[in-house]
This record gives structure tokens, sequence and C-alpha cells, in this order.
């Protein structure tokens, strides 16, 4: 959902001349300024690292519930998927700005009692402290998805369903606490093209970042 959202805003964006979307399938999108990487192996990248030189940043969403994973699980695909696409890019361009979709409530002391903090929160110090140009930490909290996109998340999208006149209420309520994909997308290219002052972004620098 905030992969597409991302998508989206870089195809838009005048400065942006090509966006590599790396996945396991296609994504069915065709577009002048896209081009696809199919990757079946996501533990290792070097066999395609030559296909991801000369880009300017990472937006890295791949996400996935911790619910009825174990810890060993949920760690495979949250840390070890991330770190190898990251040290395989850092290796070829330190230059490049990555920027990893992560989530509120991660602990980077790394002792939560919640597994899924933990896992986030060592991937987030570990990204950090690799030594990229830039890199930042998204937390965005509650999402609204715009533009037609759909969670594959079952119980997301039943929750956006159903719901979304809860999350309409929070975002009333506490503005800066709800951020949309338009948002994200935005906030992702403009970190990429002028910084931010913070490298752990939550829901209020990411709406600020996004402006």
């Amino acid at each position: 959902m905030i992969g597409k959202g991302a998508l989206l805003e870089c195809l838009d964006h005048d400065v942006i001349g090509e966006v590599l979307v790396i996945g396991r399938n296609s994504n069915g999108m065709k577009h002048p300024k896209l081009k696809e990487l199919i990757h079946l192996d996501f533990t290792n990248f070097s066999i395609v690292q030559n296909q991801l030189a000369g880009y300017d940043a990472c937006f890295f969403c791949l996400g996935i519930s911790a619910a009825g994973l174990n810890e060993e699980q949920y760690k495979r695909i949250t840390y070890d998927y991330t770190l190898a696409l990251a040290r395989t890019l850092f290796e070829i361009n330190p230059q490049i700005t990555f920027n990893y979709v992560s989530g509120q409530g991660t602990d980077t002391s790394e002792k939560s009692r919640m597994m899924w903090a933990r896992v986030k929160g060592k991937t987030e110090n570990d990204l950090l402290n690799m030594g990229f140009k830039q890199a930042f930490m998204f937390r965005p909290g509650m999402i609204v998805p715009l533009r037609g996109i759909k969670s594959r998340t079952k119980s997301y999208q039943f929750m956006y369903d159903y719901f979304m006149w809860l999350v309409k209420l929070t975002k009333a309520v506490s503005p800066n606490s709800v951020v949309d994909t338009t948002q994200l997308g935005s906030a992702m290219i403009n970190s990429m093209l002028r910084g931010y002052s913070e490298k752990i972004l939550k829901p209020k620098d990411i709406i600020i970042l996004s402006k």
C-alpha cells in the first residue's frame, strides 16, 4: 500500500526520470519512467547488483504483519531482507538516500516486550549506522490510502472498508497523527531532494516534509 503510494508520486514528479521497482512478481503497471526487476531471493542482491547502480534513492516499503509469525520468521522478512538490499546499495553507492518504512511504537533500545518493535528497532539502528549519506526511518502510524490504493493485508483493508469514519474522525481531532499515501510518497521524494533535520520521521514530520 505504501509502496504503491510512493511509486505513483514518483511517476508523477517532474524531477524523477526513472523508477526501478524490485519485486517477485510484476505489478502490472506500464509507464515510460517505470522499470521492473523481478528478483526471487531477497536475502541476496549481489547477482543483480549491476542493475541497481546509478539511482539516487531507495524507498524500502516492503513489510509484513507480525501476526502468526515467530521472531525468526518475522526477522527474516523485516530485518534480513532490508539489510541485504541496504548493504548491496551501500557498497555500490553510499551517497544514496535510503528510506525505510518502519512503524509507530518501534523500539530502538531493542528491549521491548513486543517482538515486532524490537526487530524494527534493530533494523532502524543498523540502517542509520551503516554510513549512508542520508537515511530516514518513516513511522507513519495511521495511513489513509488515496488514488484507489488497496492494502494487501486483509485485516487492514477490512478496517478501511468499514471503519474509515474512525480514521477520518481521528484525523479531525488530531490532524498530525494521520497521514495519507500521497503525503508519504511526497515526503520520501522531498527527503531525497532536500533532506530533513530528523532521522526518525513521525506523522507530523511526514506531513511537514510532504509540502
